[in-house]
Order: structure tokens, then C-alpha cells, then sequence
């Protein structure tokens, strides 16, 4: 019987030609993703993280209006970290919460993170106030987003703003890299390292 599905195999296979050096390689700038597509892909991700992240106050881990906050998925060097704290990364977003309620915040904050990742960047600035007067305890909405960033997964690290940017009321945010800029990071490893 092994004989026979070898014997098959080969048959099939016969007329298979292997691939040159110069074919394994494709070009990633023509497989770009246009702004329809991310919106689409960040729709449905958005509905599934609604779902997930919760805006009632009693599920969210509650800091103080003048906490300094952080958070680091295992992997990130301290040396990235440092300089997230420092506000040494640039960001193209900036997303202001702290007058929203809870239910639009959380759908800003996802869609906000989403769209960045989505486009590539990496560094965002959330602005969630400190919240000395909110209720039903201070800083429910730096609570809330406090609680919910941990719980995506395009999210790696957090810590609070540099008194210039905002201080204990406002976050730095860094993105994991998207599919493509994996790949983009493989692709020049690999050619880097002197492996084709």
C-alpha cells in the first residue's frame, strides 16, 4: 500500500518543475492594503473587543488620579521601554477620552488602536485625564482604560506621559508591528544575515 501511494506521488509530482532562486521572492509594496480594507478589518475586530472589554467600574482594576501607570508584555527590551517612558517615540495619534463616557470612550480607544496598528504605527498618546471628580470613584476613566489595553492584543507596552505630554492623565501607547511589518522585518534579517 506505501509502495502504491509513492508510486502515485511520484506520478503526480512528475511534471513539477522547482522553483529558481529569483521566483521566491515577492514584492511587498504591491500587496498594499487600502483604507477600505483596514476599515473593514478594524470593524470587525472593534465588535469582537466591545464584546470583551467591559465598562462596568466594579470589573476595572481602579488606580489613583495621580498613579503612574505601566504595563509591558514579556519580550519588550528595557531599553525600548525606557524610552517609551521618556516619550522618546513619536506618535500620529493622539486620542483625547477623558470627556467621553465609558461605552464611547471604549469604542474610541479600539478604534484608535486598531486603525494604527492597522497603518503600520507603532506609538499612540491617549489622554484619559486623572479624573478627580468622576464617579462612582476618581479616575473610573484612567481605570478604564488602564483595565482595557491590557486586554488587547495589539497593544505591548504602556506607561504614563512625561509631565509635558500630560503626566498621570495621559499614556504613552506602543503597538506590536502589523503582518506586514513582520514580514518586512523577516525579509531584511533574513538578507542581512546573508540567508536568501
Amino acid at each position: 500500500m506505501q509502495e502504491q501511494d509513492n508510486d502515485l506521488f511520484l506520478a503526480e509530482m512528475a511534471d513539477v518543475k522547482p522553483l529558481k532562486a529569483s521566483d521566491n521572492h515577492f514584492n511587498i509594496q504591491n500587496q498594499s492594503v487600502t483604507e477600505g480594507q483596514l476599515a473593514r478589518r478594524a470593524a470587525a475586530a472593534q465588535n469582537e473587543y466591545l464584546q470583551k472589554l467591559t465598562i462596568d467600574p466594579i470589573m476595572m482594576t481602579v488606580v489613583e488620579p495621580e498613579e503612574i501607570i505601566s504595563y509591558k508584555i514579556n519580550g519588550v527590551q528595557e531599553e525600548v521601554f525606557r524610552h517609551l517612558r521618556l516619550g522618546k517615540y513619536k506618535s500620529k495619534t493622539t486620542l483625547d477620552l477623558h470627556a467621553y463616557r465609558l461605552s464611547k470612550a471604549r469604542e474610541e480607544l479600539i478604534n484608535a488602536i486598531l486603525l494604527a496598528y492597522e497603518r503600520g504605527e507603532r506609538n499612540l498618546l491617549i489622554i484619559h485625564g486623572k479624573g478627580f471628580k468622576s464617579r462612582p470613584f476618581p479616575a473610573l476613566m484612567k481605570s478604564a482604560v488602564n483595565t482595557w489595553l491590557v486586554q488587547l492584543e495589539q497593544v505591548q507596552a504602556f506607561h504614563s506621559a512625561t509631565r509635558e505630554q500630560g503626566g498621570t492623565g495621559a499614556l504613552f501607547v506602543m503597538l506590536v508591528k502589523n503582518d506586514q511589518q513582520r514580514v518586512i522585518s523577516s525579509e531584511t534579517n533574513r538578507k542581512g544575515s546573508g540567508f536568501r
